[in-house]
């Protein structure tokens, strides 16, 4: 196998290393590209922003399912200053390597090669790749080379940290992996917001296992509901996070078998009604609900509460699973939905605009002349005796 090597402070990795990255693999016909994240660069004597781990994690997850790329942490367990010769004669003993492995180099480190610890050395057990990076001509370079014909990007990881750190554009810079540890974590100086439910490192993955689970139009709706719910959320005083992974989750067992869909919501302990052995899809709620609690280890009363009921609904909702089951009823893809609830913002009190959703959802059902679920019965008979519908 072939390989070439990419090394670099990757604080953050951006699109411009990838792109550079495959650039190489598709003009050379090398098989893989290895990063090298520094510890600590001779160029770059303090690395400001994100310690080696989240460096490391960032990269892991900017190429997920992408057997071009590869990762080697060598210099960051060498720790402290590590030099290029160093590193291509350890990946060589270690990778065993189909002819001389490439080392890719900006032209701006390029202009400095000759002061290179062992310079030489370097151009002689490796096939020495020059990219643009400052300028489309190519560099005056006393060693022997391959000269990349790559487009300029004019994107930095120190341009990238500044945008971060004053709030400027910049999401679309990275990949959504290292994106999502950057704002979870709060690196170089991004403001977070006040969230206490799940990281959105963690909701990405499950939300990823989701659209594997159903079709893309039960993905899109997923999707809307899932903002919808979040949207809710922060209006009303609740995690917003919390409400997006109820909302990509609710609907993912609608595509199972009906037998184990039964046989999933057994497991939640409640007894099957005559209406849901005859409709098994009623107990879609209840499956995800379990699903999320084995396979997703979400343990969250409020989350699991919300999941399972969101479409019967129930006697005793709480306030996300009231917002989740408005989510699931009026997002921007269902038809039939009254104005007054297309204008739910102008609602101030959720209970208000669940009584005005469940009032159309239960007239809707009947006009059908559909049965209403024992849990939806129930619901109904509370709440007039609250005198709230």
């Amino acid at each position: 196998m072939r390989f070439a090597i990419l090394g670099g402070s990757f604080n953050p990795i951006h699109l411009g290393h990838l792109s550079l990255a495959e650039a190489v693999l598709s003009a050379f016909g090398y098989d893989r590209v290895i990063l090298v994240p520094a510890s600590t660069s001779p160029f770059k004597l303090s690395v400001h922003g994100a310690s080696p781990r989240d460096r490391l994690d960032m990269l892991n997850a900017s190429i997920p399912g992408d057997p071009r790329f590869t990762i080697d942490d060598c210099e960051i367990q060498r720790e402290g200053v590590s030099y290029t010769i160093d590193t291509v004669k350890d990946i060589i003993q270690r990778y065993r390597c189909e002819g001389k492995p490439a080392l890719i180099l900006g032209d701006d480190l390029a202009r400095d090669f000759n002061k290179w610890r062992s310079a030489g050395e370097i151009a002689e057990i490796t096939d020495i790749i020059i990219a643009h990076r400052l300028s489309a001509e190519a560099l005056p370079f006393p060693f022997p080379h391959k000269q990349l014909e790559n487009e300029i990007l004019a994107l930095s990881s120190g341009d990238l940290r500044d945008r971060i750190r004053s709030a400027g554009p910049w999401g679309y810079l990275v990949p959504q992996g290292a994106r999502l540890i950057i704002q979870d974590r709060g690196l170089y100086g991004f403001q977070k917001k006040m969230e206490s439910g799940f990281t959105w490192e963690t909701i990405a993955a499950i939300e990823n296992t989701v659209r594997t689970m159903i079709s893309p139009s039960r993905f899109l709706h997923s999707r809307n509901v899932a903002l919808l719910t979040q949207d809710l959320c922060l209006s009303f005083g609740m995690d917003g996070p919390s409400g997006y992974l109820a909302g990509i989750t609710h609907d993912m067992c609608k595509s199972f078998p009906e037998l184990e869909m039964i046989r999933l919501a057994k497991k939640d302990g409640l007894r099957i009604s005559r209406l849901e052995e005859q409709k098994p899809s009623l107990l879609h709620g209840r499956a995800a609900a379990i699903l999320l609690r084995e396979q997703f280890g979400i343990h969250t009363k409020d989350i699991l509460e919300a999941v399972q009921l969101h479409t019967t609904a129930g006697a005793e909702m709480g306030p996300l699973a009231k917002a989740l089951y408005i989510a699931d009823k009026i997002e921007v893809s269902r038809g039939q939905v009254s104005e007054k609830l297309r204008n739910y913002r102008g609602f101030t009190d959720l209970d208000a605009l669940f009584t005005a959703t469940l009032d159309e959802t239960v007239a809707y059902l009947r006009s059908r002349k559909l049965d209403l679920s024992r849990s939806t019965q129930r619901l109904l008979k509370t709440m007039q005796k609250r005198g709230g519908f």
